[in-house]
Formats: C-alpha cells, sequence, structure tokens
C-alpha cells in the first residue's frame, strides 16, 4: 500500500527547523501541487534553493508559510504556503492534490498526501476556535497553540472504514454518485461519533445498500491524507437478503463479482485496491 515505502516509515515527529538550499519543498497553492513529472511518470519535487529563485520578496515569507514536516530517506521535507512566482521557465507545474495517487512514484506520492494533510490543517487552524486570536505553532511539538486562552490543537485525522461485503465467492463494488471519481471501489464511510468501526461497518452497508452483515472482523489500516483520513479496513460477511437497496444519494451501483470477474487491479497505493487483490487470491481473513 501507500504507506508501505521502500526503505521502511517516514520520520514525522516534529521539530523547528529552517530550510536549507538542498531540503526538499512541497509547495501548495489553492488545490494544486507543485511537481515535475518526468517522461516516465515519475514524480521530483523542489528544492529550497529552487523555490527561492521563483519566489516574490521570498526573504519576507512569514514564519507561518513554511513548516518542517518530515524527513524521509535522509532528505528533510518541508511545506511552503507562500507564493511561488513565475514558473514559466522551469519544468515544474501546480497539479491537482487528488490527481496524485495515479502516479507511479510511491514514496513521493506518500509524501505529498501527508503534505497536503497538513497543509490542511496549518490553513484552517491559523486563528483560535475559541476566541478568534492568532495561533501560534509549539516549540516542541506539531500542535498549534493559542497564546490568550490556552487553546491546543492537534492535527485533525478522520477515521473512515473501508468494507468489503463478501456473499459467498462474490465481493461488492461500488461506484460513486456525483462524482468525478467513477472507478470501482469497495464500500466505505466515516466513523461516526459514539461508535465503533465495526458498529460503523454494519451502519454503512445497512445505509449504502440496505444489507445486514456479519462476522466483521479488522483487515489492516492505511493514512489517507489527501482525504485526512485514516481508514481502517474490514472484511464482513453477508447476514441474510442479497437484494441490495441502493442509496442513490451515496451510489451510483453496487454489484456482486465473483472472485475472477472483479474489474479492480491492485494498484499498490490504495488499501481498497489492496483489499480486492486479497478477495481475488482467497488470502481475506475468515
Amino acid at each position: 500500500m501507500l504507506q508501505d515505502l521502500d526503505y521502511g516509515r517516514l520520520d514525522n515527529q516534529y521539530h523547528k527547523e529552517t530550510p536549507n538550499d538542498n531540503d526538499i519543498v512541497v509547495c501548495v497553492q489553492g488545490k494544486g501541487m507543485l511537481v515535475h513529472r518526468e517522461s516516465n511518470d515519475e514524480l521530483s519535487l523542489p528544492t529550497w534553493g529552487q523555490v527561492k529563485e521563483w519566489c516574490k520578496d521570498w526573504n519576507h515569507w512569514h514564519a507561518d508559510e513554511m513548516q518542517y514536516i518530515f524527513t524521509m530517506q535522509g532528505d528533510r521535507y518541508f511545506l511552503w504556503m507562500g507564493e511561488a512566482g513565475d514558473l514559466a521557465d522551469t519544468y515544474y507545474a501546480y497539479e491537482p492534490a487528488m490527481s496524485l495517487r495515479q502516479r507511479t512514484s510511491k514514496n513521493i506520492c506518500f509524501a505529498m498526501m501527508t503534505a497536503w494533510h497538513l497543509y490542511n490543517w496549518y490553513r484552517v487552524n491559523r486563528y483560535c476556535g475559541n476566541c478568534a486570536t492568532p495561533t501560534v505553532h509549539d516549540e516542541k511539538e506539531r500542535m498549534m497553540r493559542c497564546p490568550n486562552c490556552g487553546n491546543l490543537i492537534f492535527p485533525r485525522i478522520a477515521p473512515a472504514a473501508i468494507i468489503g461485503l463478501i456473499n459467498g465467492d462474490k465481493l461488492m463494488l461500488s461506484t460513486y454518485a456525483n462524482r468525478n471519481f467513477k472507478r470501482y471501489g469497495l464500500l466505505a464511510g466515516f466513523i461516526e461519533i459514539g461508535e465503533t468501526a465495526e458498529e460503523a461497518v454494519e451502519r454503512e452497508v445497512l445505509e449504502e445498500v440496505g444489507l445486514k452483515v456479519k462476522n466483521v472482523r479488522y483487515y489492516k489500516s492505511q493514512p489517507w491524507g489527501i482525504a485526512g483520513n485514516l481508514s481502517v479496513g474490514y472484511f464482513c460477511d453477508l447476514d441474510g437478503d442479497d437484494v441490495v437497496h441502493l442509496d442513490e444519494d451515496e451510489l451510483a451501483s453496487a454489484e456482486w463479482f465473483s472472485r475472477d470477474e472483479l474489474p479492480a487491479e491492485d494498484d499498490g497505493i490504495s488499501l481498497t485496491r489492496e483489499m480486492i487483490r486479497i478477495f481475488r487470491e482467497g488470502k481475506e481473513p475468515k
């Protein structure tokens, strides 16, 4: 999956750091992230030395526009939220953050998705939600602090259940309604306040396709920074009637597919696609 890096996990412990010219910078503006696409569709990111050349008045940037985010394979990564300047004579361009999962550079893809998660958290927490005072970054950990009322704001992670619903030798795949993403996937939904992940599995299946489940069992979890999620994967078995009653506000389709008919391949990126492959191979937890 996406977080299974070639060389192990990234070091995401926060440190108060300033970038050197050779440090890697993830630049974000609006819904785009700055990348260079190689001919083989590999991704590369600019260094701080390059970004300084492009930026307008970079030496006047504010502290909240640059944050250290993590170290990966010995390289330090920083998040830049200022103006990147004129890129006309460079190979770099802003691409939609949602397109990153289609790339072949899994390590860089994971780094950028994690950076995107942090970018959105920093962006919406510049002011205290309790008293509206501008927040400041904590010196020792990744946390925004209100200097007026003492409110402490930690990164927000939204848990979501990914559901492999099994009916004998068949797996249910669905497509979303009213979204640009049209590929087949598993049933899924956010875990609501006051419920367990297993209860969320039962509720989401009942709400989206009108079916009951049993034997809910955990498979694996995955950080999914592009949506600010922690995806938690479960398999479960159909309990009773298999006639689908589709929630058309959420889904465009929901169908049963046998192991040899599944129209989705493992992309090496998402928990959903790995779970589909595991079912195809008959290796799902019983």
